[in-house]
């Protein structure tokens, strides 16, 4: 029978060598240098949790888009047990285009919206052969197959606690299954991104609500092996004032635990840091809705 460890002296050379190389271990840019606390990268599993209506979706699809548009060689599978792809195709358009998410939704396009409208649907198209979208079953071996069959190495799961894993997997079991799976993915280089639910708490006056003070690690439903298994969680939450978002690291096995501060401006679906938040307005021009990332790329 084989021995099943691998003593530090075997291992020195690789280690040492791969030292001096110099080299960053591989990350994907998620848009621009605000978001670089965000190691999103071959072998991480990013952990992000949020109240229903926080912007979970909205914050994943654009770390997902521009973290394609960035790196050439990435191919990512959204797995969205709750919103078709056309839809969220439809939110990436308005957050592009600053074409405002009603007037995309409703088709109501005029020749005001010409230039935008096809800025923005260039800006998709550059992105679409590297981007699927699984379609039903939401289950965990057509992940598997779906990954492998288009060569992901990004996955994108929105949301844990809804896929499926087998007729005679309670909630617990069947995230604690998703977990391994996870885990087993990045073992094998692929970076995933996966989005969780969280439970009430209890405010300052007692109430069960999702206030903001009240969530951490222990928020996340259903298993405590989302927060154990994961590289990175971070919760994002309303502010303090209108249109702020928090987002808060709450784990790091890499690094720093770097909070961030945005702004979330619902009519385009776009999270943008304070200084640059438009307030739903028009942008000044086409070039910053994308090219903004320029210096992360």
């Amino acid at each position: 029978m084989s021995n099943r460890y691998e003593t530090a002296g075997n291992l020195l050379g690789t280690w040492r060598d791969d030292l001096m190389t110099g080299e960053r271990p591989p990350r994907w840019p998620v848009g621009p240098a605000v978001f670089d606390p965000i190691e999103l990268g071959p072998g991480l599993v990013v952990l992000l949790g949020g109240a229903p209506g926080a912007g979970k979706t909205a914050l994943a699809m654009q770390w997902t888009l521009d973290a394609l548009r960035l790196s050439p060689d990435l191919r990512g599978l959204v797995v969205n047990v709750e919103t078709t792809p056309a839809v969220l195709l439809d939110r990436q358009l308005a957050r592009l285009s600053g074409i405002p998410l009603a007037t995309v939704r409703d088709r109501g396009f005029d020749e005001l919206h010409g230039e935008r409208l096809a800025f923005g649907i260039d800006a998709v198209e550059a992105v679409a052969d590297r981007l699927a979208f699984l379609t039903p079953p939401f289950d965990l071996p057509s992940i598997a197959t779906a990954a492998d069959d288009f060569g992901a190495n990004l996955l994108v799961l929105d949301y844990a606690q809804r896929i499926d894993a087998g007729p005679h997997a309670d909630k617990r079991n069947a995230v604690n299954l998703l977990m391994d799976y996870l885990r087993r993915f990045a073992g094998a280089g692929v970076g995933v991104l996966a989005l969780a639910a969280v439970g009430r708490t209890k405010d300052a006056k007692g109430r069960s609500s999702y206030a903001a003070e009240g969530l951490g690690l222990a928020s996340f439903r259903e298993s405590s092996e989302l927060e154990f298994g994961c590289d990175s969680a971070y919760m994002l939450s309303r502010g303090s004032g209108p249109h702020v978002a928090d987002l808060r690291c709450l784990k790091n096995r890499h690094g720093e635990l770097i909070d961030l501060r945005l702004q979330f401006d619902g009519s385009l679906q776009r999270f943008e840091t304070q200084g640059d938040f438009a307030g739903g307005g028009a942008v000044e021009s086409l070039g910053e809705l994308w090219n903004a990332t320029e210096g992360a790329a």
